[in-house]
């Protein structure tokens, strides 16, 4: 079997889907994107393609090391969310080859479900309680909030406080047989998060995500070391070495992307680097269907799993949705707040390819929002 054509597709909302067909008639899906910086990695991928067209595509991780060392520069965002979303449709060729699911070739599944979390609110929160209380009685059993809209460097007590309350308010919200998780979303500085962790722990969120930067990474250990609340980080990291220098120090639930940290080969190596640390995983997956169907063959294959996170219904896909693009969405239908395991072969995903094909005729130019601080000055989003 050789791979015979690679094509991108920019589909609104703010997503690239990639097809890799083959001589012998099998398609596989991927889904390689930074947001805000799509272009740029279709772009990437249309240069790692000269790799791989007539290339056998069961070879999975021989290409995995080409890719992302054969070009002397290495890392970043782009060649690894390149790399992430061809070694998923690679996947998705083997396993769709073989008439398995992904995580059948992974080792076989751990689980029969996997507990998924629901966003509520945007970027400025306001009504979270009446959201959390939403996605609760629609059978999701964890919700996640941000914590706060733009934060000075040491912003004041009426700031400090209105993060409390709203935090305050989903716990109540959402009982205590509920989980809560909080997004500081690296806007906090690494003394805001100091002030914030202990006020936050009578609410005990499962855990804290991206409580700072993540180039202020030596910081989470002291963090760590000052809160009882479990801290959380990864979407920005893209690869074991990345996580190396994290889940050794105190952090306790690791994020890596399956469309940014090198596919579903990485990200199943940086789950076993973390759990020699006694570190879950919680991949972040604020993306499209093929991302999502992607992480959730890993969850299914990961011993050290705790949650998984989703994007149907974010307030970023308004107009276009994950299931939009599915022929069945019966695979990324949630029921009890769970996604059931799949014995579908590959990805266990049809995608609707002519709605596919239309949807790329509109594309998008979605971009990271820009927000300044009441001075005019940049202000982390």
């Amino acid at each position: 079997m050789k791979i015979v054509s690679m094509d991108t597709f920019l589909v609104p909302p703010r997503w690239l889907f990639l097809r890799v067909r083959t001589d012998e008639g099998v398609t596989g899906w991927g889904e390689p994107v930074v947001e805000g910086r799509a272009e740029t990695v279709r772009a990437a991928v249309a240069e790692l393609s000269d790799h791989l067209i007539g290339a056998d595509p069961l070879r999975i991780e021989d290409h995995w090391q080409v890719l992302t060392k054969g070009g002397f520069y290495r890392g970043g965002p782009v060649l690894s969310s390149a790399v992430a979303g061809i070694d998923q449709a690679l996947w998705d060729i083997a396993g769709k080859s073989a008439g398995l699911p992904v995580h059948a070739m992974l080792g076989g599944p751990v689980r029969e479900r996997v507990r998924m979390y629901a966003w509520i609110g945007g970027d400025r929160p306001t009504e979270v309680a009446e959201l959390a209380t939403a996605q609760i009685e629609a059978g999701f059993t964890a919700v996640k909030m941000n914590g706060s809209a733009e934060l000075t460097p040491i912003d004041t007590p009426a700031q400090t406080r209105a993060v409390v309350d709203r935090v305050e308010a989903v716990r109540a919200a959402v009982g205590q047989d509920n989980d809560l998780v909080v997004d500081f979303h690296g806007r906090m500085s690494t003394a805001m998060a100091r002030r914030l962790l202990p006020l936050l722990e009578p609410y005990l969120p499962l855990f804290v995500e991206e409580a700072v930067l993540p180039e202020h990474s030596p910081n989470l250990a002291a963090l760590a070391a000052a809160t009882s609340i479990p801290l959380a980080t990864g979407e920005r990291l893209y690869s074991r070495w990345d996580f190396r220098d994290v889940v050794g120090h105190g952090i306790a639930v690791a994020q890596p992307d399956v469309s940014h940290a090198g596919g579903i080969s990485e990200v199943r190596r940086i789950a076993a680097l973390a759990e020699t640390y006694d570190v879950t995983m919680a991949p972040h997956c604020p993306l499209g269907p093929i991302s999502l169907a992607a992480s959730l063959q890993l969850a299914f294959a990961i011993p050290n799993f705790l949650i998984q996170e989703q994007s149907v219904g974010l307030h970023y896909n308004q107009g276009d949705d994950l299931l939009d693009y599915l022929v069945d969405p019966g695979p990324l239908t949630f029921t009890g707040g769970h996604a059931a395991r799949t014995t579908r072969p590959g990805l266990g995903i049809e995608i609707d390819e002519a709605e596919v094909e239309r949807a790329a005729r509109r594309g998008h130019r979605w971009r990271s929002p820009l927000w300044r601080h009441a001075d005019g000055s940049f202000a982390e989003w």
